[in-house]
């Protein structure tokens, strides 16, 4: 086993694979689900609990009514996860937006903008 790769870790990108399986596949019913790319996971150490973080694909979406329908979802998607993974004790998901994206548009327009003058 590689050192610095917790159990955490691995079991943390299984959990993003398959909540993204779920999205991709129609599983989540919500529409307002329906433009979601997760992006990353935090997953403590004992298991318990794991933020997600997301992003939209398209800029008409909102992003708070998406949190919403990832939150009202968030116990049928533990449910699934539970019936699809072998681990004792599925995490508490919490979704967070992601801002990274939005971060690096913001840095290169600001670089476009410094060649520019």
């Amino acid at each position: 086993m590689g050192i610095g790769y917790k159990r955490s870790d691995r079991v943390g990108d299984v959990i993003l694979k398959e909540i993204s399986q779920m999205i991709l596949k129609g599983d989540i019913k919500d529409p307002r689900v329906q433009a979601v790319v997760l992006t990353d996971i935090k997953i403590t150490d004992d298991l318990s609990s794991a933020r997600v973080f997301f992003t939209v694909m398209k800029e008409e979406v909102n992003r708070e009514e998406t949190l919403l329908g990832l939150q009202r979802a968030s116990g049928f998607i533990k449910r699934e996860l539970s019936k699809r993974l072998r681990i004792r004790r599925v995490p508490n998901l919490q979704f967070k937006f992601d801002t990274v994206l939005e971060e690096g548009y913001r840095v290169d327009d600001l670089l476009r903008g410094a060649k520019v003058e």
